[in-house]
């Protein structure tokens, strides 16, 4: 619920006991303070848990190390939460790379990796009929070793919506990936429940994570369409 202030409070913002003070539209207001959600799923504990471990490694850094890595965060760049091109500091660039090397099955680094850059992927071929769910990359890679393909769905959407590829979250990770079809639909059963007539489309995101450097490449988008099986 919201109230809106006396003058004596114009200058109020934050929290505390319980209230928030905001703005919104040049209008200062006061609501019942948001404390979120406690329940976690066994992905976003995950996530955490990674991000926990590099925070901590981070710290442990010598010097050195860490001097080595704002070098390297010199020439990189990040993405702001407008969208628009950022620089980033040495402890994001450890924890971004990082984080996929982790991801993938291996061993942080305490010392930067040579860059190398990972190919975009191309486009893609998903069948989502009946039972059948694949995904297929239209042309593999020249050299796959160490890359993985990581494939993010959205759980079924209503025909209406043009648009949710940012509700897709990971439900597979595919080690070395070709231009074979990968069945999929045991993991997107178990993240989404099974595809159905009443919410059918399905939005895709999906991309190449370099395991040994953690870099990842541009996401590439897709969508499909439950259909029923003949």
């Amino acid at each position: 619920m919201k109230y809106i202030p006396s003058i004596a409070f114009e200058e109020m913002s934050g929290s505390a006991k319980g209230v928030t003070a905001a703005k919104m539209k040049s209008r200062k207001y006061i609501r019942n303070r948001g404390y979120g959600g406690s329940v976690r799923t066994a992905d976003q504990a995950k996530v955490k848990g990674i991000f926990k471990q590099l925070t901590t490694m981070w710290k442990s850094l010598s010097n050195e190390q860490i001097l080595a890595w704002n070098k390297l965060a010199l020439s990189q760049e990040g993405r702001s939460v407008l969208g628009t091109k950022a620089k980033i500091s040495g402890a994001n660039l450890f924890t971004r790379l990082n984080y996929w090397i982790v991801a993938c099955g291996g061993s942080a680094s305490v010392t930067p990796p040579t860059l190398v850059g990972v190919e975009n992927p191309s486009s893609a071929t998903i069948v989502c009929q009946g039972d059948t769910f694949t995904f297929k990359l239209d042309q593999a890679l020249v050299d796959n070793g160490g890359i993985f393909l990581v494939i993010e769905a959205s759980e079924g959407q209503s025909n209406g919506v043009a648009r949710a590829h940012g509700k897709a979250v990971a439900i597979k990770m595919v080690e070395e990936p070709d231009a074979t079809a990968v069945n999929i639909r045991a993991d997107y059963v178990a993240k989404h429940g099974a595809p159905s007539a009443a919410a059918p489309k399905i939005f895709f995101r999906y991309y190449f994570v370099n395991s040994s450097t953690g870099e990842k490449s541009g996401t590439m988008l897709a969508e499909v369409k439950w259909t029923a099986g003949a």
